[in-house]
């Protein structure tokens, strides 16, 4: 069955490789006999890789050391790094997750993949409404340097809550990798999505402080009723960068168990069919997540007497 995928001995680059949904593809692509390049801040502890690199993804200069110890010929990328906003400001989690893969994209892999070579980004059912909000993404999804995009962006990392760059940067990647698809089918590479719901990774409680509790994250899960495992959301982006995916590109691939379906039948609210740019939207946010810190950390003061 292992045949089938046609990972043997392709170089497949995973970043986010340490832990979660980047660890578990890390996994998988091992098993499937890939010769694995673990890019992450932490050490990636899996057996049977061929190298870990240590790379901070919201920093230009370590991306380009990162890729010097990358063999020329990449056959499969998997963007999977991301961080959530709440730990991290606006500008590293903006870069991390949109500016990184955009850079590594047009700079590295445009060059480096051959012909049949794939590429898939782990984006989110936060980056769905990319489509209603395009003219809100256009100025950073056709810059084309890391330094245009920090330009572009740079108004909203002043002034808008980091965990709205966690949305943003979503939509962007979505509508970036949708562009690029069309692009690289000139050079017969593949470009896909993985949008993923509610996932019980390392950032689960990062998650789970901004909806409030556990149960208003499994609600984002459609009907599953629980949080799906980060294996149930690498093996779908290792199927698509595989040999049996091999006439899918431009896909939006929910992995959601049904919980667009309730927003498209208009038996759930849409809660992210919001602006992630508009300066009102964001002030509020701001001013919200800010009251809500406060009364977190009083409740928790009050707790520790």
């Amino acid at each position: 069955m292992k045949e089938y995928f046609g990972y043997k001995d392709k170089v497949c680059v995973v970043t986010g490789a340490s832990s979660g949904m980047g660890k578990a593809t890390v996994n998988t692509l091992v098993d499937l006999g890939a010769k694995v390049y673990a890019l992450d801040m932490n050490p990636c502890e899996v057996e049977g890789i061929t190298e870990y690199i240590k790379c901070n993804l919201a920093n230009k200069e370590e991306i380009d050391k990162a890729f010097e110890k990358i063999p020329e010929q990449i056959d499969s990328f998997f963007g999977v790094a991301g961080l959530s906003g709440s730990k991290t400001d606006y500008r590293t989690t903006f870069d991390c997750n949109y500016t990184a893969n955009m850079y590594m994209t047009l700079n590295y892999l445009k060059k480096r993949m051959p012909k049949g070579s794939a590429i898939v980004f782990c984006t989110s059912t936060a980056g769905l409404e990319w489509k209603r909000f395009k003219k809100e993404q256009n100025k950073v999804v056709h810059a084309k340097t890391w330094e245009e995009v920090q330009e572009a962006t740079k108004k909203l990392a002043n002034s808008a809550p980091a965990t709205f760059a966690y949305m943003y940067s979503k939509r962007c990647l979505s509508q970036f990798a949708c562009e690029q698809a069309v692009e690289f089918a000139k050079f017969g590479i593949r470009v896909n999505n993985v949008l993923p719901a509610s996932t019980d990774t390392g950032m689960k409680q990062e998650f789970q402080d901004m909806v409030g509790s556990e149960e208003g994250l499994i609600e984002q899960a459609g009907l599953a009723g629980r949080l799906a495992t980060s294996e149930e959301m690498a093996y779908p982006m290792v199927f698509l960068n595989s040999n049996m995916a091999s006439f899918i590109s431009g896909l939006d691939m929910v992995v959601d168990y049904t919980d667009t379906c309730l927003k498209v039948l208009k038996l759930k609210k849409n809660i992210e069919a919001i602006s992630a740019t508009n300066p009102i939207i964001c002030a509020m946010a701001k001013k919200m997540m800010s009251k809500n810190s406060k009364v977190k950390a009083l409740n928790s003061g009050e707790e520790n007497k």
